[in-house]
């Protein structure tokens, strides 16, 4: 682990995930550590958790009733997600309204560790043209390979950047798939480290499935990645859906973890751009025009 810790302010005002609700039992102490800083956690069943740093007379696994903490973190639980901030003023969490539609299937598909920095994997998650490579026969297959012209752009009324018109032949788009087709995408980062893909529904042409990772900072170049979906399937059980995306991530992990330098380069001549990395260069200016320094490589001045 790194030994600096962050003093980066705007990714300190955010909002950042720890666990999923569904996998806390209630009453029990859960370690974590987030941005270089170890923390705590528990829920207590009926809908209110506390998150504090590290206590030495509450170790993990230990019982613990909430209520009688003090001196704990702010708390937010959204998205079927504990969320925390080491900032006393904390930005706005991002909305996402497709949660709230009660015909949704809304599970953790999976929590893992990589050994990444937080804007490397948002960058990835972003990149249509890896599909036919390293998710063959799933997200895409050759000759299918081409990224088709789409559009990007960062909005600083919302505050996010949003790419649409993207569509790309997939052979098995999701479990409910009953062959390939054509995907719409529109790709969301409202958050510098996390993302929401929208993608075409097999069950419903009007709406989209809903596929988000809500990536928490271990430190510079380590994260635990939150894979939240919240899609239209009234067949498949839980295990199916979440096998589905676990097996996609896990063709993800070792690409991302040899990738070199760990950190997001920021200086636009680092990398040569393709047409296909349109989402990513804007990903890199946003993240520059923040100020953001923590988990990338800043650009000369």
């Amino acid at each position: 682990m790194t030994s600096t810790k962050c003093t980066d302010k705007v990714i300190l005002d955010l909002w950042h995930p720890l666990a999923a609700l569904s996998e806390v039992p209630a009453g029990t102490v859960f370690d974590t550590v987030l941005l270089e800083e170890r923390l705590s956690y528990a829920t207590d069943g009926a809908g209110d958790a506390a998150v504090w740093r590290d206590r030495r007379d509450l170790p993990e696994g230990s019982p613990v009733e909430i209520a009688t903490l003090t001196d704990t973190l702010p708390v937010k639980l959204a998205y079927g997600y504990i969320w925390t901030t080491l900032s006393d003023a904390p930005a706005d969490l991002f909305p996402i309204p497709e949660f709230a539609e009660n015909d949704r299937r809304k599970l953790n598909a999976a929590t893992l560790g990589v050994n990444i920095s937080a804007p490397r994997a948002i960058e990835n998650f972003l990149d249509m043209g890896h599909f036919p490579y390293v998710h063959t026969d799933i997200l895409g297959a050759e000759p299918h390979t081409e990224v088709k012209e789409y559009d990007v752009e960062i909005s600083v009324e919302r505050d996010e950047i949003l790419a649409t018109r993207c569509r790309f032949f997939q052979p098995m788009a999701s479990t409910a798939s009953t062959g390939g087709a054509d995907v719409d995408y529109i790709y969301r980062v409202p958050h510098p480290y996390c993302s929401v893909l929208y993608k075409s529904s097999p069950l419903d042409e009007s709406r989209l499935d809903v596929i988000a990772v809500f990536l928490q900072p271990v430190d510079q170049e380590h994260i635990r990645a939150h894979m939240m979906l919240c899609v239209l399937d009234d067949t498949n059980e839980d295990k199916v859906i979440k096998r589905f995306q676990q097996t996609i991530f896990g063709q993800d992990k070792p690409i991302l973890e040899n990738q070199f330098p760990k950190r997001l380069p920021l200086d636009p001549r680092a990398e040569t751009p393709i047409r296909a990395d349109k989402s990513a260069i804007a990903y890199r200016r946003w993240l520059s025009q923040k100020g953001i320094t923590y988990g990338v490589i800043p650009a000369a001045t």
